[in-house]
């Protein structure tokens, strides 16, 4: 009974809650539609602490049949996946009770973002492959009204490149899922694979192309070449904490479905040293070298902020590519770390366009007097992300390389650092000037008082966001450079 409680509340409890308004008219009221997602989103951490608690309870829900049972069970994987959702959602949350008060559509929002967070707790807790793929098409489906939800012409068109994209994610997925069926004798995730090797004897060539179909498709939710499209187009449209949500914790569902499919459903040994595990690499280093240049190159900062989490999410997939202890180490811990920053990073974007209306990179010149606190949280998540010394983003970047280097991956072992490498210099000069600009606008200024840009400035200077947006930036950019300080104690329990 208490197994139960314990795996299907953190499923059930958002999805209720984020419905309860649409059924309840009173609960429509502002007020008390605050209540309810506050609620949900602290009795959700609570239930993510009991599953951190509890490691390995499982639970039946329904057989549909003898091989493809519904099944919910907490391990090592779920409890880390778990609590960086809980804690995301969380501050995201606390985020969008300010920022959505002007807003249209606020009950459709809620609602999605509650489901949302009951289909990605439901990722966390799959038992087995058939359950981790239904929750995966169900965050696809009700992820849509997040993107949407401004319903400008710009917002429909994401929608449905993010459903055209997700869609074909998913069929990839369902081919490997096919293979894996008819090659192994459970789905249920095991620490050294589920593939029967008589069973699929004479066919390695092929359950390997459809190994690679299932990963491409995976990855698609974590925004990986050839399907990383959607995410630059979902982004500048979404409201900010959607922002937040889509790339600090979203992305990283798709992570986890690759974390599950190669470690627990193929295992290593039967991807270590084949030609999928190369081109798996070269997708990842193909993601993170284009997603960077492309960010460089983007002036508007949502946008730009979106095509840094495709180069930056594959950093995370490189590691794990890497199919290394310290490969994959670094890969997690860099899960953490772009959780934490990114979320950060989008929700102070949020704010600068909330206070000020400015969305543009070109417009945030002097940003620093108007928003100091604000920008402090810019900069910090930013030296975060480009992984200066001794942040958290340093050393998760620093263990991939090491793995990288250790590992016997041929040609990849040095491009894949110098890779990284290049990245990390891009990603200072996408979003260091941002903060040096913003904080001594300099020469640039005299250009805009000629505009009459500072004039404004004057008039509405130290005008930052509510208390209600300040404190999670806040406590997201004191994660993110604390992360750093404690990463050994982190490495120690991600090993």
């Amino acid at each position: 009974m208490i197994n139960a409680i314990t795996l299907i509340c953190p499923i059930l409890l958002p999805v209720i809650l984020g419905v309860l308004p649409a059924i309840f008219k009173p609960l429509r009221q502002e007020r008390l539609q605050k209540a309810v997602v506050l609620a949900a989103l602290i009795l959700n951490a609570l239930f993510s602490a009991v599953v951190a608690l509890r490691p390995g309870s499982s639970l039946t829900v329904v057989n549909l049949t003898e091989k493809l049972p519904i099944l919910l069970a907490a391990d090592s994987v779920s409890r880390f996946f778990c609590a960086i959702v809980a804690v995301m959602y969380l501050l995201a949350g606390v985020f969008s009770l300010e920022y959505m008060k002007h807003e249209n559509n606020r009950g459709r929002f809620y609602m999605s973002f509650l489901i949302t967070l009951g289909m990605l707790n439901g990722m966390g807790l799959a038992g087995n492959l058939m359950t981790l793929y239904l929750f995966f098409e169900a965050l696809t489906l009700l992820s849509l009204p997040l993107v949407i939800h401004a319903m400008t012409k710009e917002a429909i068109a994401a929608t449905f490149k993010y459903l055209f994209y997700s869609i074909a994610g998913s069929s990839l997925v369902l081919v490997g899922f096919f293979f894996v069926y008819n090659y192994s004798d459970s789905l249920a995730f095991s620490s050294v694979g589920v593939l029967n090797m008589t069973k699929l004897s004479g066919n390695e060539n092929t359950m390997l192309v459809a190994a690679l179909l299932a990963i491409i498709g995976f990855g698609a939710k974590a925004g990986m070449f050839p399907l990383h499209g959607w995410l630059p187009s979902a982004h500048p449209v979404a409201p900010a904490p959607a922002s937040a949500i889509l790339s600090g914790v979203i992305t990283k569902a798709g992570v986890l479905a690759i974390i599950r499919f190669v470690f627990f459903i193929v295992d290593i040994e039967f991807l270590a040293g084949t030609w999928v595990q190369t081109t798996l690499m070269i997708l990842a280093l193909i993601s993170i070298l284009m997603g960077s240049m492309l960010a460089y190159r983007e002036p508007t900062l949502k946008k730009r902020l979106a095509y840094s989490s495709v180069s930056q999410v594959s950093y995370v997939l490189f590691g794990l590519f890497t199919l290394s202890i310290d490969g994959v180490t670094g890969g997690m811990l860099h899960i953490v770390t772009h959780s934490i920053v990114k979320s950060c990073l989008f929700l102070a974007a949020g704010a600068i366009a909330y206070t000020t209306g400015n969305t543009s990179v070109s417009d945030l010149r002097g940003i620093g007097k108007r928003m100091p606190v604000t920008l402090l949280c810019f900069t910090l998540a930013s030296i975060t992300l480009v992984g200066i010394p001794p942040t958290s983003g340093f050393i998760s970047k620093w263990t991939i390389a090491i793995g990288a280097l250790s590992a016997d991956i041929g040609v990849f072992s040095w491009l894949g650092p110098a890779v990284l490498l290049l990245s990390a210099l891009l990603t200072a000069g996408y979003l260091l000037p941002i903060s040096i600009s913003g904080f001594f606008p300099g020469e640039g200024a005299k250009r805009d008082v000629e505009r009459g840009f500072e004039h404004d400035i004057e008039q509405k200077a130290s005008q930052e966001a509510s208390p209600l947006m300040l404190a999670p930036m806040l406590i997201l950019a004191a994660l993110a450079i604390l992360a750093g300080f404690f990463s050994k104690q982190i490495i120690a329990f991600l090993s």
